[in-house]
């Protein structure tokens, strides 16, 4: 069985068939999914989705695309609605949460301190409430690091990882896995695959990022949770192993990264 760690479920381009694409992915194999919130206006609707299926449960954040729009009351409603959330067995941590500094909007000196300071408040979040965060790490690695230090929330994951090996083991350092998905299975993605296949088996997690990051069978096609089985092919093809082996380490990575998460499945 499989875990996908990173979906929006409740993204437009599943046309309000969420839970559908869900029962889908359970056919396939993978017996959950995380689905992700991006802000405060989709808390309730990635809890209902959740809830609505079995293979399912969920994350709180503001994504720092979301940033921008962002009121400082929506940190305040936040934290409430994780604090209610702690008692809800398919609420499992903090996510979608970072810093993104590829999109150039969001790279002014105003949105750069907007996007760290929103990230700061929920990484304390995660920290007062013991619970791990999917970070967003894109071109930002060092300056996520940076705020993982001072702040130190309890681990989580670093969402579609492509930075370098230092950049690698200092996550793993300060207790995070790396998410890894469709941009693996790309032979061009020299990189990503040179991670994928010498970092640690035990600190990789797999993901889909649905519907984004569509893996090469169906680039550019819609992603979708089901597609996380010939993800961890292609992770087992690249490093030499059995793809057996390789579940069972994406596995466990996923409970260690999310401990919630052993209580749901």
């Amino acid at each position: 069985m499989w875990i996908d760690t990173h979906v929006h479920l409740d993204a437009r381009e599943y046309a309000g068939d969420g839970a559908g694409v869900a029962r889908r992915a359970a056919g396939e194999g993978v017996s959950m999914i995380v689905i992700v919130a991006v802000e405060r206006g989709n808390f309730e609707a990635v809890k209902s989705l959740a809830h609505g299926s079995p293979n399912a449960c969920y994350a709180l954040g503001i994504h720092p695309i979301c940033v921008p729009q962002a009121q400082d009351e929506d940190l305040v409603f936040m934290r409430a609605a994780v604090e209610e959330a702690m008692q809800d067995p398919r609420f499992v941590g903090i996510g979608e949460v970072g810093l993104d500094f590829f999109i150039p909007e969001l790279c002014t000196p105003e949105m750069r301190d907007k996007q760290e300071r929103f990230f700061r408040e929920q990484l304390r979040i995660a920290r007062d409430f013991g619970l791990p965060v999917l970070t967003h790490v894109r071109r930002s690695q060092d300056q996520v690091l940076k705020h993982l230090r001072q702040i130190r929330p309890p681990g989580g994951i670093a969402h579609a990882f492509n930075g370098s090996f230092q950049q690698a083991q200092n996550f793993i350092d300060l207790g995070f896995h790396l998410g890894f998905g469709g941009n693996m299975t790309f032979t061009r993605a020299l990189q990503i695959r040179r991670l994928a296949t010498e970092l640690p088996l035990a600190s990789i997690v797999l993901e889909t990022d649905s519907p984004d990051i569509a893996p090469a069978w169906i680039h550019p096609g819609r992603n979708s949770p089901e597609q996380l089985p010939g993800i961890g092919a292609t992770l087992a093809e690249l490093r030499g192993l059995p793809l057996d082996e390789v579940r069972q380490a994406a596995w466990d990575a996923s409970l260690k990264a999310i401990p919630r998460l052993t209580a749901l499945v």
